[in-house]
């Protein structure tokens, strides 16, 4: 037995069934990544952590607990890290976005529930996901009534907080959230037996916020008219970036983006010239998901820009540094997470509305993909406002629904070859 396998045995997992998973990840990978041209040569680090994805990441968390650091898994962007790493634990993201692990969840969620929760809570219960089994506690959010009920069931398996985000922004609605984060972090305490202190919790927000900025510089990269990334590679490292060591990560991006920097100015870029170049918006596009980036950027179009908790969602806006008390760093951390994300769950919604039509603009998109999962019906119904307004912008839009299986990959491909031959003409 491998060293691997062994962690993985250690684990409680399914080794066959994982194994299968294992042999299927990296031909998928390959497929998608691995056929591209002209890739930049600082990838190398996230074709590694790509091709092993279960093991390295994995077997340093292991370790960690054996040190005796906790792992929290979370499943959602409003959760603030800032405050697992100020208890000195270790955030792992854990959405799952693979068809592989959908029919386990479907023996404990209905069909017509959204793959991303039947995924994560297959991952977790058919026990063939290291991440879901090595993470000490869950952390939740009510962002979707799906996902509230599925963390009740997982509660039954694991300990799991679920934070109540309000669904408005309104001043009382961020009082609330400072309460929510402030009950949070005594979680955090009472579980890792850690103190959490005024000056630990500026470090987490100072090693969080670079992490931040790294991302940033990354996509401002894609502004250019020399495009010198994929979009199907800078979602790659968007999906590591959720369970990778933010310090790492950080020191990876920023040495990529040095080589990115020196790409535009030498003209080298991966998009030939006049394709079209596309913002997608919708629901979140969780590892190994890469079907959509893959279908445009090989039907000749080029994703310059994610509107999604995969994309800017995640970095968008820093935290304020080197607070003077702890109520003023917690209020920091509201004003960054629930003023700033504009999740569908929110209600009106018309910061996302802002930021779609503020991106098409910094990004210069030919066109917009709203792609939403299947059943996701926050996504789905705010697509109402959300293709209204971008029609009104002048700016041509294309809507899809989609799940994690290849049976409609024609389709899309069709359509979306389509819309850029379009947008091409």
């Amino acid at each position: 037995m491998d060293k691997n396998h062994q962690m993985w045995a250690d684990l409680g997992m399914d080794l066959k069934t994982h194994d299968l998973l294992c042999e299927a990840l990296p031909g998928a990978y390959g497929d998608v990544f691995l056929t591209q041209e002209n890739r930049p040569e600082c990838m190398d680090y996230f074709e590694m952590v790509a091709a092993d994805i279960h093991g390295i990441r994995a077997a340093e968390l292991v370790e960690a607990q054996k040190q005796g650091r906790k792992v929290i898994g979370t499943f959602c962007v409003f959760v603030p890290d800032e405050a697992v790493v100020a208890a000195d634990a270790i955030v792992t993201g854990l959405c799952g976005g693979s068809q592989f692990w959908v029919p386990e969840g479907e023996k404990y969620l209905p069909a017509n529930t959204c793959p991303l929760i039947k995924a994560s809570m297959g991952a977790r219960f058919g026990k063939t996901c290291p991440y879901f089994r090595i993470a000490d506690m869950l952390v939740g959010e009510t962002t979707c009534d799906g996902k509230i009920k599925a963390y009740e069931i997982l509660s039954e398996d694991i300990d799991v907080h679920v934070m109540d985000l309000p669904h408005q922004k309104r001043p009382q609605d961020f009082i609330a959230w400072e309460n929510e984060i402030k009950l949070f972090m005594e979680k955090m305490e009472d579980f890792t037996g850690n103190k959490i202190t005024l000056e630990k919790l500026n470090e987490s927000i100072k090693l969080i916020n670079a992490k931040r900025r790294a991302l940033a510089r990354l996509y401002d990269c894609r502004k250019n008219k020399v495009v010198p990334i994929s979009g199907t590679d800078t979602l790659l490292i968007m999906q590591i970036a959720f369970f990778d060591d933010p310090a790492r990560l950080t020191a990876q991006v920023n040495r990529l983006c040095d080589e990115l920097e020196k790409r535009i100015a030498d003209g080298v870029s991966v998009a030939k010239e006049g394709a079209p170049r596309i913002l997608i918006t919708g629901t979140p596009l969780a590892v190994p998901n890469w079907k959509l980036h893959n279908i445009i950027e090989s039907s000749g179009g080029i994703v310059v820009c994610e509107e999604n908790c995969t994309g800017t969602r995640y970095f968008s806006h820093e935290v304020k540094e080197d607070n003077a008390t702890m109520d003023e760093a917690v209020k920091a951390l509201s004003d960054r997470y629930l003023g700033n994300i504009n999740c569908a769950c929110f209600t009106p919604n018309p910061g996302r509305i802002d930021d779609i039509l503020r991106l098409a603009k910094e990004y210069d998109v030919d066109g917009i993909i709203d792609c939403n999962l299947k059943f996701c019906n926050l996504y789905a119904t705010e697509n109402y406002f959300v293709e209204r307004a971008i029609k009104e912008a002048g700016i041509p839009i294309l809507t899809l629904e989609t799940d994690y299986t290849d049976s409609d990959a024609e389709q899309l491909r069709t359509r979306v070859g389509a819309f850029l031959e379009m947008l091409g003409n």
